[in-house]
């Protein structure tokens, strides 16, 4: 048993320019916040953004123009609406987009996992999703004759996973509402969990095992203003004045007081 821990300093400097990196939780819920606002104090940038969804954590990430590329099912605040920076460069041409959906995020997963190239579904079938997705393909199921889509193996470089409590080892307890976070643990070819408390030793059940994960970082109010069960709810009012600052095109200064 190799103890994990380190600092956000050190966490972040595993993540290098032009990586894919994968940010767990969902939505406004469990983002791993505090490590990216310590990414942007790096020179790290030509990210692809590779989420199940994305939120405040990779707007932050977005405006800064640390991502070339996101490839995400989805990109807003819930009912605060679209996220503002995302919404901005995106509709200013000056952010690639990669349409995905649950099904082709989640077989992709599966294919990496399973280690092959591509994992069959019907999930895109009679969708217009093929025709933006060129390099998905269609090909026919060799036992019943009829047509899938082979969904393309989805490569992560480095996961980050912020988790309610976690101990020294990497073992995580992920307290409900797991999203993707197990299998960006186990697809990721590194995987950093932060976490709101850090223990000697965790016991069973556990959401995450650390023998697939990297380093262990301690992390207390890791993931505000999204929420953390049971640790925090949302802060609905930082969640706003982030919208604000963008609207005023104020968003360097928000960078600036919340990276301090």
């Amino acid at each position: 048993m190799i103890d994990k821990t380190t600092s956000l300093t050190e966490a972040a400097k595993l993540i290098k320019s032009g990586a894919t990196l994968s940010l767990g939780g969902m939505n406004l819920y469990r983002r791993p916040v505090a490590l990216v606002r310590e990414l942007l104090k790096t020179e790290v940038r030509d990210l692809t953004l590779l989420n199940f969804t994305s939120s405040y954590e990779s707007d932050l990430l977005i405006g800064a123009g640390r991502v070339k590329t996101l490839r995400t099912c989805y990109c807003g605040l819930e009912s605060f609406g679209l996220a503002p920076m995302f919404t901005t460069l995106a509709t200013a041409g000056k952010l690639q987009l990669i349409e995905e959906t649950e099904a082709s995020i989640a077989f992709g997963l599966r294919a990496t996992l399973a280690g092959v190239g591509f994992m069959p579904g019907q999930g895109w079938i009679g969708t217009d999703l093929l025709k933006v997705r060129p390099d998905v393909k269609v090909i026919d199921d060799p036992y019943t004759g009829q047509p899938v889509v082979a969904f393309p193996a989805q490569q992560v470089d480095v996961a980050i996973i912020h988790a309610p409590i976690a101990d020294r080892f990497g073992n995580a307890r992920l307290l409900g509402n797991l999203a993707i976070d197990q299998e960006l643990s186990l697809a990721a070819k590194c995987v950093i969990v932060t976490a709101e408390e850090i223990v000697d030793e965790l016991d069973a059940p556990l959401e995450m095992t650390g023998l697939s994960v990297t380093a262990v970082v301690p992390t207390p109010r890791g993931a505000w203003p999204t929420s953390c069960y049971p640790h925090y709810p949302l802060d609905g009012e930082e969640i706003l004045r982030y919208i604000d600052a963008c609207a005023a095109e104020k968003f360097e200064e928000y960078i600036a007081a919340s990276t301090r």
